[in-house]
């Protein structure tokens, strides 16, 4: 059964994701994000720059062939579902996932924008219809960093 898990009134998602994601690349993990085209071009510019220091491997799918997604820990897509995807799926803002099959972990990012927030709390009833257990974690002003 799927794990999901909801970090609401994120100040920055796009933030947030890099260094979640960077955390997940650190230890191994591959990653699916799925988010609205500007959502996704935002964490595309985001992962290139947003460390210095750092570089997280990422792709943009579908459009990378096989070899190259096979070994990119990090996949941006527009939706969930990709032949090949991996078993973690990060969302920050698209639609509810129609077939969460795959998906072993799925990690909702939530901004404190209250359209946001109300796409959010429709995704969460989705889930709970599935019979989905969730965990919900509240981000606290000025704890993101």
């Amino acid at each position: 059964m799927t794990e999901v898990e909801f970090h609401t009134g994120v100040a920055d998602p796009v933030a947030f994701a890099c260094r979640l994601l960077r955390k997940a690349c650190r230890a191994g993990v591959r990653v699916q994000v799925t988010a609205p085209p500007a959502t996704l071009a935002a964490l595309d510019r985001a992962l290139w720059t947003f460390d210095e220091r750092d570089f997280v491997p990422h792709v943009r799918q579908p459009g990378a062939s096989a070899a190259v997604a096979a070994r990119t820990p990090i996949w941006l897509a527009s939706q969930a579902g990709l032949p090949g995807a991996p078993g973690v799926l990060v969302n920050l803002g698209a639609d509810l996932p129609q077939d969460l099959g795959p998906v072993e972990r799925l990690i909702e990012i939530v901004s404190g924008d209250a359209d946001e927030a109300d796409r959010g709390r429709g995704r969460w009833r989705g889930y709970k219809a599935r019979g989905l257990q969730i965990v919900h974690h509240r981000s606290r002003p000025g704890a993101e960093g």
